[in-house]
């Protein structure tokens, strides 16, 4: 209980709000990402790896410091996920 509470008054909802809105960019960047490599463009995957990388950092500095973080962190991803795999479900394929 007494983590909990540190835990509590220790979190920041800006963060929390950083680390949903960097952990969706992620999931949308993953999603993207595998599209890239599925079409054979390296040069896309390779800087969304990298930029995906860069973010994880972020989130996992501050969850590290308290577990709460977790939370946004989960939703940001969910929704990312949500987000881009129903825009390319709804593209017009090219093929």
């Amino acid at each position: 209980m007494e983590l909990l509470d540190i835990s509590l008054s220790s979190f920041d909802v800006r963060i929390g709000i950083g680390i949903f809105l960097a952990y969706m960019a992620i999931d949308a960047l993953y999603v993207s990402y595998t599209y890239s490599i599925m079409k054979k463009k390296p040069a896309s995957a390779a800087t969304m790896g990298a930029v995906m990388y860069f973010l994880m950092a972020f989130g996992v500095i501050n969850y590290v410091n308290n577990f709460l973080y977790v939370i946004p962190l989960v939703a940001g991803s969910w929704l990312g996920t949500y987000i881009v795999v129903r825009y390319e479900k709804n593209k017009p394929s090219l093929a």
